[in-house]
């Protein structure tokens, strides 16, 4: 009895001194696997839809294989909805997240983020050759918004007075307000100017002025700072050789904004 009594004294004492056990490291488990599990979207085009081949496609596939192929790795696509992108990272079903994430304070309580990869903000947008810089200009113009969309209500709040602001259903309403010349400008999202642009009609919209900006970023899990380090060295280097720039021009019709 009293050898089982100093057996297990022992035992404990081993516990407490040695701390937490060791914590398995992303990047390497990656790199042995040579395999990078990456959550994207299915359902939210550009940034990622199915195909008519039935293959995933968009921004954020491109972004994933991007980072992948720099990694010297394959690459495993795993599709998500936002509902369940954050439950398949804390579960170790994948290893990034790279499916539009904006990155706010509630969030960032419960994973990791890396430097931004895309643009994703709320504008004014319209030709080229209407001369609008800020809401002022607004002055006098018609224009398009999804009614009760977050452009709506920060247009209504600082939109002049004498600019008509005419309010659709959806954002097809929109697109097409825009297409067939009944609104002269669109506050909307760069993703539905992408779709309009995507239409090819005679007068491509281009951002005027912003009105709110919420850029996407990789999620990734707490504490593998080996694994972010590595990838925001990818995303530093693909934004100044050009390769995302590249990606933005393909999916979204536009340069990536200066200081992204």
């Amino acid at each position: 009895m009293k050898r089982r009594n100093l057996l297990l004294s022992l035992c404990a004492a081993l516990v407490l001194t040695a701390g937490p056990l060791a914590h398995a490291d992303a990047l390497d488990d990656i790199m042995k696997a040579s395999v990078l599990k990456v959550a994207v979207p299915q359902d939210f085009p550009p940034f990622g839809s199915v195909g008519t081949d039935l293959k995933p496609r968009g921004y954020d596939i491109d972004t994933a294989e991007l980072i992948a192929k720099k990694l010297g790795v394959k690459v495993e696509l795993v599709p998500v909805t936002s509902a369940n992108r954050l439950p398949y990272l804390q579960t170790n079903k994948v290893d990034l997240v790279v499916s539009s994430l904006g990155k706010n304070p509630e969030r960032e309580k419960a994973i990791d983020f890396t430097d931004a990869y895309a643009p994703f903000f709320n504008g004014v947008f319209g030709p080229a050759d209407m001369k609008v810089e800020k809401a002022e200009d607004l002055a006098g113009k018609t224009v398009g918004v999804t009614r009760g969309s977050i452009e709506d209500i920060e247009l209504s709040k600082i939109a002049p007075a004498t600019a008509t602001i005419k309010r659709y259903e959806d954002n097809n309403g929109t697109i097409t307000s825009f297409l067939s010349g009944q609104v002269q400008l669109v506050a909307t999202g760069n993703v539905v100017a992408a779709a309009i642009l995507a239409k090819n009609p005679p007068k491509k919209p281009e951002k005027k002025f912003l009105i709110k900006d919420s850029p996407c970023f990789i999620g990734l899990n707490k504490g593998e700072s080996k694994l972010q380090a590595r990838v925001n060295a990818v995303l530093a280097e693909s934004k100044k050789d050009g390769t995302l720039a590249a990606i933005s021009q393909k999916w979204l019709g536009a340069d990536l904004p200066a200081g992204l």
